[in-house]
């Protein structure tokens, strides 16, 4: 009995405990590794959509601030809206950029949403005839555009927009709205 007691100054561990922690270090080990396989696998797909998200929020900001230069809604459904508005540009369509001493000039400004994308055209008034622009896709509704009082007599118009959620649970929903500050100036 006395030889299976550790004598004073003898140290370390037996071959079961060894076994023991070893055992349960593979273990934890082997948990790590599956959260790190699985959060690599996801990452591509939510960098996508974030990345989406980004997108239509920029979309949004430039339709509110062109809508905030709009002078008049002319057109109006759930899926497109067609204004007159002041653009930076040389003509209308144009890519050329105004100097910044000349005045604005005046453009008809008309996006149109499908239930997949949104593109936008900017010609020479009264006509809408011209090529359009991509400016988003990704979404999964052309229920876009709302108009308040009504489309006749808008003074403020909001846009939605519905991106697929990536659980397949139905829609995350990016929206904003503005006031057209020019149609009550008579512009």
């Amino acid at each position: 009995m006395a030889r299976l007691r550790r004598q004073p100054g003898e140290g370390g561990f037996t071959l079961v405990e060894l076994l023991v922690a070893s055992a349960m270090g593979v273990i934890v080990m082997g948990a790590v590794a599956s959260l790190m396989i699985s959060a690599v696998r996801d990452q591509p797909k939510i960098s996508g959509e974030a990345q989406n998200i980004s997108t239509a929020r920029w979309v949004l900001a430039r339709l509110t601030r062109e809508l905030r230069n709009g002078v008049a809604v002319k057109e109006g459904t759930a899926s497109r809206i067609s204004f007159e508005g002041y653009v930076r540009h040389a003509t209308c369509g144009g890519s050329a950029k105004l100097a910044a001493t000349s005045p604005s000039i005046k453009c008809r400004i008309t996006y149109e949403c499908t239930t997949t994308s949104c593109s936008r055209k900017e010609t020479t008034p009264p006509s809408t005839i011209g090529p359009a622009k991509l400016v988003f896709d990704g979404i999964d509704s052309n229920q876009v555009f709302s108009y308040s009082p009504n489309v006749a007599e808008a003074t403020y118009v909001k846009a939605t927009l519905h991106i697929p959620d990536p659980s397949g649970t139905g829609s995350l929903v990016v929206s904003s709205g503005a006031s057209l500050r020019n149609a009550t100036l008579g512009y």
